[in-house]
């Protein structure tokens, strides 16, 4: 089935990653970056799709710049909606630590809430996936030990308290967006710990046994992938580690268990 996705915050490592995946299931992708000078090197993901020379089944990549930072509102995401007409939306966008405080709730927090809920509010939309990171949660889940939780609790309230608020905000909206709209609009939330550069691998998807490790941007990339092709994907968290599973036999398995690393919270 042909889609069409709004990737937010396109000039990102993840994104760049995804441009390709996502156009060589021949969906078409609007890539929304923050300045001009990202275009040349965003329009080359097209490039990468087309790497086998079979152009017949590659999607069509349009690049456009806008200032996320500047949707105050859902009408303003509403307005972005209805310019790009996209049935699938991406948030991989973020402050990245860059202009403070304010900065990261406007971006992370303010301006993904407001995507979230005009994407809930608008029939042709069914998929959103947020990519957020492994400890964005307010209780300890049952699958961790103590000291797994107090690390994840050293970074949330000490290492990064804003970016934390600002991701925990937006995560709970999109669980209970999609909640309320039931299968009509699915929510996926997938959660990675500490990115890394290197190569695709093998993961851990679901539960993670630990709150902290590493995992590639590229093996992310490829999971996100797989996730919005899923056919019987739902309402979900999804932590992520490297691991010792294959990303597609990962992936089947989570939809066909409907593990959700969301159990535990208010919002589940």
């Amino acid at each position: 089935m042909h889609h069409h996705v709004l990737l937010l915050g396109g000039h990102g490592k993840i994104a760049q990653l995804l441009t390709p995946l996502l156009l060589r299931r021949a969906w078409d992708v609007t890539s929304i970056i923050r300045s001009a000078e990202q275009v040349p090197s965003v329009q080359r993901l097209a490039e990468l799709a087309h790497g086998s020379g079979d152009d017949t089944n590659v999607g069509r990549l349009t690049v456009l710049v806008r200032s996320l930072e500047e949707v105050k509102s859902e009408v303003g995401a509403k307005h972005v909606l209805d310019e790009v007409n996209p049935d699938y939306v991406v948030w991989s966008a973020g402050a990245g630590g860059k202009g403070g405080p304010e900065r990261t709730y406007a971006i992370d927090r303010d301006a993904a809430v407001h995507f979230i809920r005009a994407a809930a509010s608008t029939p042709g939309v069914t998929r959103f996936l947020m990519v957020s990171y492994l400890a964005s949660r307010r209780t300890k889940p049952a699958w961790w030990s103590d000291e797994d939780w107090a690390s994840a609790e050293e970074v949330n309230t000490k290492v990064m308290p804003h970016y934390y608020k600002a991701k925990l905000g937006a995560d709970e909206v999109l669980y209970a967006a999609s909640k309320e709209r039931c299968s009509s609009f699915v929510g996926i939330n997938l959660r990675p710990g500490m990115l890394t550069l290197e190569p695709a691998g093998k993961v851990e998807l679901g539960k993670t046994q630990h709150s902290t490790g590493k995992v590639s941007r590229e093996s992310v990339a490829k999971v996100a992938d797989l996730l919005l092709a899923s056919e019987g994907v739902k309402n979900v968290w999804l932590d992520m580690l490297d691991g010792d599973e294959e990303p597609a036999q990962a992936v089947e398995r989570v939809v066909r268990e409907g593990v959700n690393a969301a159990e535990g919270e208010a919002v589940f």
